[in-house]
C-alpha cells in the first residue's frame, strides 16, 4: 500500500517549517505550514489533513492549547509534537493530553519521515478496512484477502523466523525492529512509535533491570535526571502495559523494581 497523505506543520520557526515541509513533500507528501495556532486552527477549518506535525512552545496560542481545539474538533486527527529536551514534562502532559507521539529536537529527516510513514500507513489501513466492512457482501473475497495480510504478523511462528537481527523474542513477545510492530502470544499488538523504542530497549536488556535514567537515554537519545526520567518513563510503562499485557493492573512481562526502574522477563 503505497502511503501518502495531507500534513500539516503549525511552528512559528519559519526555516524549520521549510525545512520540514521540503523533506515531507520529498517523501511524497502534500504539505501545507502555518506559521502559529491560530493560523494552524484556520487552515483545519478550511481543509481536511490527515496529520499534524507541531511545536509545543509558541507565542500566542501555545502548542497544548492547540492540541485541546483539536482534539475538540477532530478527536480522531494524529498529532505529533516536537519538544525541545527542557519541554519533556510538557510532552509528557501532550501525551496524557491526546497527542499520538512526541519528538525531540533537533529533528532527523529520517525520524519525521518514519513517524510520518508509519503513523498514515495504519490510518489509511483502519480507513480501508472501514470502507470493506459497509460492502462486506459485495467485497467479502477482498476482506478476507485483508485480514489474511492483517494477520500475517501476528503469526509468525519463532521456528521460522528467518534474520536474527530483525525479530527480538523475549518470551511469548515477539518485536520486528524492521516494521516496528509487537505480537504477544501470537496476537498483534499497538504501540505508538515512542513507546515501542522503550520497549526494545527493555527486551535487549531483558532479564535485567534496567534504571530510569538509562531507559530514557537509550531509547530517546536523551540524558534526563532521575526525577524527570521516571515521570517520562511512567507513561511509556502505562502504554506498554495497556498493549502486552493479559490484565494491566497484574503484569507478568513487565516488572517495577520500586526506586530503580524496570525489567522484561526474558523466559
Amino acid at each position: 500500500m503505497k502511503v501518502n497523505g495531507k500534513i500539516l506543520i503549525i511552528d512559528d520557526e519559519a526555516s524549520l517549517r521549510q525545512t520540514l515541509a521540503r523533506i515531507l513533500q520529498q517523501a511524497g507528501f502534500e504539505v501545507t505550514s502555518a506559521e502559529n495556532g491560530e493560523q494552524g486552527l484556520a487552515f483545519l477549518q478550511q481543509n481536511p489533513f490527515d496529520l499534524i506535525f507541531m511545536d509545543i512552545r509558541m507565542p500566542g496560542l501555545a502548542g497544548l492549547d492547540v492540541l485541546e481545539r483539536i482534539r475538540a474538533s477532530h478527536p480522531g486527527l494524529p498529532v505529533v509534537l516536537f519538544t525541545a529536551q527542557p519541554d519533556l514534562n510538557s510532552a509528557v502532559e501532550a501525551l496524557r493530553r491526546g497527542a499520538t507521539d512526541y519528538l525531540l529536537k533537533p529533528l532527523k529527516p529520517d525520524v519525521i519521515i518514519e513517524r510520518a510513514r508509519t503513523i498514515l500507513f495504519a490510518q489509511q489501513k483502519e480507513r480501508r478496512r472501514r470502507e470493506i466492512q459497509t460492502q462486506i457482501e459485495q467485497l467479502q473475497v477482498e476482506l478476507k484477502a485483508l485480514d489474511a495480510e492483517k494477520a500475517e504478523p501476528a503469526t509468525v511462528s519463532p521456528k521460522t523466523i528467518p534474520l536474527p537481527d530483525r525479530y527480538l523474542k523475549r518470551g511469548a513477545i515477539l518485536l520486528d525492529t524492521y516494521t516496528r510492530r509487537v505480537v504477544v502470544n501470537e496476537r498483534a499488538v499497538s504501540l505508538v512509535a515512542t513507546s515501542f523504542d522503550f520497549l526494545l530497549v527493555l527486551a535487549r536488556h531483558a532479564p535485567d533491570v534496567i534504571d530510569y535514567r538509562t531507559l530514557v537515554a537509550e531509547a530517546q537519545g536523551y540524558q534526563a535526571d532521575a526525577r524527570e526520567a521516571q515521570e517520562l518513563t511512567k507513561w511509556h510503562i502505562h502504554n506498554i502495559r495497556q498493549a502486552i499485557e493479559p490484565d494491566p493492573r497484574n503484569p507478568v512481562y513487565l516488572f517495577n523494581v520500586r526506586g530503580i526502574g524496570y525489567r522484561l522477563v526474558a523466559d
